[in-house]
């Protein structure tokens, strides 16, 4: 129970993507302790979303990479409200068709470019957490955190000490 006067604590989703069939131990332990986690696709062995819910529930759609019946299984697409957020996720953001706006989505989630980031464009907040599985490039090893805070949408990166 809160005490007296105290706001409720704020959902912490964690937002994790391009895991090309490696969960590293250290994206586990990061996601320790988040009310939801949203995973944004080439997920790579669905054995690693059963992983990632005996942490909390999980919400994933599938990516460019994620073949076979299981994958199948997964959206291409997904639209949800989570800790007051209207959340709109797709793979590759290019794909997208929708005006956000329009939608009434507050953030987009992406991933396919493994390009961590975080804009905030026409009152949406548009996230790319990066990937957190093998390393492509130069780009450094990634996942990200999704909170509300007075009505809006906030978002950080955190970088994995891999």
């Amino acid at each position: 129970m809160q005490p007296f006067g105290q706001p409720a604590p704020t959902t912490r989703i964690g937002v994790i993507s391009d895991t090309h069939g490696l969960l590293r131990p250290e994206a586990l332990e990061a996601l320790e302790g988040v009310d939801r986690i949203l995973h944004a696709g080439d997920i790579g062995n669905p054995g690693h979303l059963d992983a990632l819910a005996r942490i909390a529930p999980v919400t994933a759609i599938r990516g460019n990479i994620d073949r076979g019946d299981w994958a199948e299984a997964l959206p291409e697409t997904a639209s949800l409200t989570s800790g007051g957020l209207r959340i709109h996720m797709i793979h590759d953001r290019k794909a997208l068709q929708a005006d956000p706006r329009a939608e009434g989505w507050d953030v987009v989630i992406s991933g396919h470019s493994h390009t961590p980031g975080i804009d905030i464009n026409g009152g949406t907040l548009w996230m790319n957490p990066g990937a957190a599985g093998p390393r492509r490039f130069r780009l450094p090893i990634t996942l990200a955190f999704l909170w509300e805070e007075a009505g809006r949408p906030r978002a950080m990166i955190h970088p994995l000490p891999v």
